[in-house]
């Protein structure tokens, strides 16, 4: 009997896993499609490569000494069959819409390309080798940043939630106005006083020039770096952060059954325990793992103010120069980073809250 329980549970498990990946997954699709036919502008970059491509031949025809005596209609015939094989070579000889879907084809398969004008550190115009060169240092910077950030405000709110309408308390309210300016913004004055004024710490940059050759001494010199983004990032948002945990506990503690238990007599640490947190941990996990994604992506202003070497400063520089591989590319990634998250989260659901269901039917 219980064998049979198991195996019906495991079967839903399964069939709900499997509808849950096919949402997703064509989820994915499309928002991939969108951002081809958003980065291509609907195929005008495309037209702006076909340019480059006829003016870089014509360049080249007009400095090479071996075409200067020729006729005019000669070169020009040359020129066009050079142009359109080169046009063909590259796929923009097809109308968008057909190369659209090739594109989204090529994404899904991780088939990242080469990047029009951007390249790597190596010299290598390989998509796939520019975005895995710069995630390292955003995951390290914004992962970081976001883990001390939330388990710091998920800490100081439950504190608060047991001391509400104290002094703390009453602070921690009158400073969440602080997270109406961006993080990049304190950023600024933390340069201009830690660097600029006192001299202290780097104003950016991901290590010394030249980087020291010990690892210690490297690591020591990229922290150094990390301090001042880092800073920013929790003066702007660990009032707010920490506003929202303490009134998302004081909900919970308001709860009938939290009630009911501090009239039985049951010790305030077990009540925190299995009835505030516990019935908490669903969302407050969501919130983990989704922050964890997105810092992975990096704050475009956030790196290019303290010149972070991160995929933030490498989405300004792929929309500064028009480079829709990289845009493109770096989306893919994160799509299916965020597909993935939303799928483990929905196993994680039902194994940290029995109250969840699988198929509508209670584990």
């Amino acid at each position: 009997m219980v064998a049979a329980t198991k195996y019906a549970t495991l079967k839903r498990l399964g069939k709900y896993l499997l509808v849950r990946g096919i949402a997703i997954l064509a989820t994915t699709i499309i928002a991939i499609y969108i951002v081809i036919i958003i980065a291509n502008m609907g195929g005008f970059v495309d037209e702006i490569i076909k340019s480059e491509i006829q003016f870089s031949v014509y360049e080249a025809i007009r400095n090479n000494p071996a075409y200067r005596g020729l006729n005019k209609s000669v070169i020009e015939s040359i020129a066009r069959e050079v142009i359109e094989l080169e046009i063909k070579r590259v796929g923009l000889d097809k109308p968008f819409i057909y190369r659209s879907f090739n594109y989204l084809i090529d994404a899904l398969t991780l088939n990242l390309g080469r990047a029009i004008r951007i390249t790597s550190a190596s010299g290598s115009k390989q998509v796939r080798i520019i975005v895995l060169e710069r995630l390292p240092a955003s995951i390290l910077l914004f992962t970081t940043i976001q883990i001390m950030l939330f388990f710091s405000s998920l800490a100081t709110g439950l504190y608060l939630s047991r001391r509400y309408g104290s002094k703390i308390d009453r602070i921690i309210v009158m400073l969440s106005p602080l997270s109406s300016m961006p993080g990049w913004f304190y950023g600024l004055f933390l340069i201009m006083i830690f660097a600029s004024w006192l001299g202290i710490l780097p104003y950016g940059g991901l290590v010394d020039a030249p980087p020291p050759e010990h690892p210690l001494l490297y690591a020591l010199s990229v922290l150094k770096h990390m301090i001042l983004p880092m800073m920013s990032w929790f003066i702007a948002y660990f009032s707010i952060n920490t506003y929202s945990m303490r009134t998302f506990f004081l909900m919970f503690s308001s709860e009938d059954y939290v009630e009911l238990a501090k009239a039985k007599g049951v010790p305030a640490r077990e009540i925190e325990r299995r009835y505030i947190l516990r019935p908490t941990l669903p969302p407050i996990v969501t919130q983990l793992a989704l922050l964890l994604i997105s810092s992975w992506m990096g704050a475009i202003i956030t790196e290019n103010i303290f010149n972070w070497p991160g995929i933030g400063t490498l989405i300004w520089m792929a929309i500064a120069n028009n480079d829709s591989p990289v845009l493109i590319g770096i989306v893919t990634i994160y799509a299916y980073l965020l597909a993935i998250t939303v799928l483990l989260l929905d196993i994680i659901y039902v194994l940290i809250d029995p109250r969840i269901k699988i198929g509508g039917v209670s584990t």
